[in-house]
């Protein structure tokens, strides 16, 4: 029987904009068949602390942290503003990828936008990137298995 993965979806959720493109990279993943279970941050909320107070800034980190540390795999959006023309990650999004990495979890790339820049340090991180919104369509094909590496033609910086 073919392993099913768990997915840790990192993006930013602070836009509509935002959380339809996780939206639809969920629904990718969920076409997968490698793919088992996918947890998204900003889904699952800390009722028990006001919204931004101390508890809740730790309990969430925490939950997020948790999540990262038994998922198989994260899977990053790095777009975040583009439809104001900021085409930087968002800044939590990077934190995720990195900690994935530091502690030996593959993180696979999507972004919509292909014509832009991307940080070196970032890029390398990647096990796979799926650049451009017609190449992130071929994530629901992708062998979450094997994670053979998978590379893009983009410009670093």
């Amino acid at each position: 029987m073919e392993k099913k993965n768990r997915v840790y979806l990192a993006g930013p959720f602070f836009s509509d904009q935002q959380v339809k493109r996780l939206d639809d990279v969920q629904a990718l993943l969920e076409q997968n068949p490698t793919i088992g279970d996918v947890f998204r941050p900003g889904k699952h909320a800390y009722d028990a602390a006001e919204f931004g107070s101390f508890e809740w800034q730790t309990a969430v980190f925490k939950h997020d942290v948790n999540n990262i540390n038994v998922s198989d795999v994260v899977v990053a959006m790095l777009d975040y503003k583009i439809e104001e023309n900021e085409f930087e990650p968002d800044s939590g999004t990077v934190w995720e990828c990195g900690y994935a990495a530091a502690h030996n979890i593959p993180v696979i790339g999507v972004r919509n936008i292909d014509d832009q820049p991307l940080n070196l340090m970032l890029a390398a991180s990647l096990t796979a990137f799926f650049n451009g919104s017609k190449n992130i369509q071929d994530i629901k094909d992708y062998d979450f298995n094997s994670l053979m590496t998978r590379y893009e033609n983009v410009k670093v910086f």
